[in-house]
């Protein structure tokens, strides 16, 4: 055998080797990312499961048992969470407070954003860090002094005050991001749109928003989120009354310790409206991510 021809069997031996480790590694990599993912969704699929459970049956073996007796589900649980008026209208008292708080950020973010990335103005560049350093400010700094403000105002407890808290809360990161996206927009497409004709406000809303689409819907997502799973701001401002589902729920907690029948679906139903939205935007929540990625 020549030297070529064995150097030549020796690299495709070393390649093929090199191949095999390479799919061995990445299945063994596929494996441990399901089972992470499972491990993750279990106390999820333990909470969807105990909602179709019966208390007694809860408390006697745990949802688990399932798997070994399934006729045992039931939807008894959620038509005792209909019935629950504080559940139902603290459901719809977090649509009052999460939708309006999120279509706010984000429309305010976007003009601030755009001011920003393209206007020119004094002190354009000192504001904009400002606007950064806000980031940096927790919420629990803010609770009292703007606790004191909305009890002179009258936003005390109200809807309107939840909502304004959580929308000047959530600007500064709005700003910062959309502003950053903007920015890599290419002037000369802005510069074509003007000699067009086309103004400031026809710039923005027929060139800037539609190509800021990943952006603005992964900014929408982040705050759906955010303010619907809030309760430090919700226990401290909102209607003791009608408060949010996540204040309703810990209620439930205080006042009956074991009511397991409507905690649970309240619990599931309380998570699997913000799973809907993102998966709903989910294309446009990684465009986004990507775009910022790549850029």
């Amino acid at each position: 055998m020549t030297p070529i021809k064995t150097r030549t069997q020796t690299r495709a031996q070393v390649s093929l080797v090199s191949r095999l480790a390479s799919r061995t590694a990445g299945g063994a990599v596929r494996v441990f990312l399901i089972l992470a993912a499972l491990f993750w969704l279990l106390p999820t699929l333990g909470l969807l499961l105990s909602s179709f459970l019966a208390p007694s049956d809860l408390n006697r073996e745990g949802w688990w048992q399932v798997f070994s007796e399934p006729a045992r589900l039931t939807t008894e649980n959620y038509a005792n969470l209909l019935a629950n008026d504080t559940i139902t209208r603290s459901l719809l008292s977090t649509l009052a407070i999460t939708i309006p708080a999120t279509v706010l950020v984000v429309l305010l973010g976007a003009f601030a954003g755009y001011a920003f990335a393209w206007l020119e103005f004094p002190g354009r560049d000192a504001l904009f860090l400002v606007v950064v350093g806000l980031l940096v400010v927790p919420v629990q700094v803010a609770l009292i002094p703007v606790s004191d403000l909305f009890g002179r105002i009258g936003l005390f407890e109200t809807t309107a005050g939840v909502v304004l808290f959580h929308t000047a809360f959530g600007l500064p990161f709005a700003v910062f991001l959309l502003r950053n996206f903007f920015a890599e927009i290419p002037r000369e497409l802005l510069e074509a749109a003007r000699l067009d004709g086309a103004g400031e406000l026809r710039l923005f809303t027929r060139v800037v928003l539609p190509l800021g689409g990943p952006a603005i819907a992964s900014l929408g997502i982040f705050q759906f989120l955010w303010v619907w799973n809030d309760m430090l701001v919700a226990l401290v401002f909102a209607d003791s009354a009608n408060p949010p589902v996540t204040v309703a729920l810990q209620q439930q907690v205080r006042q009956f310790g074991n009511n397991i029948d409507v905690l649970a679906p309240g619990a599931f139903l309380s998570m699997v409206i913000p799973l809907l939205v993102f998966f709903a935007f989910q294309r446009q929540f990684v465009s986004g991510v990507m775009a910022g990625a790549v850029k």
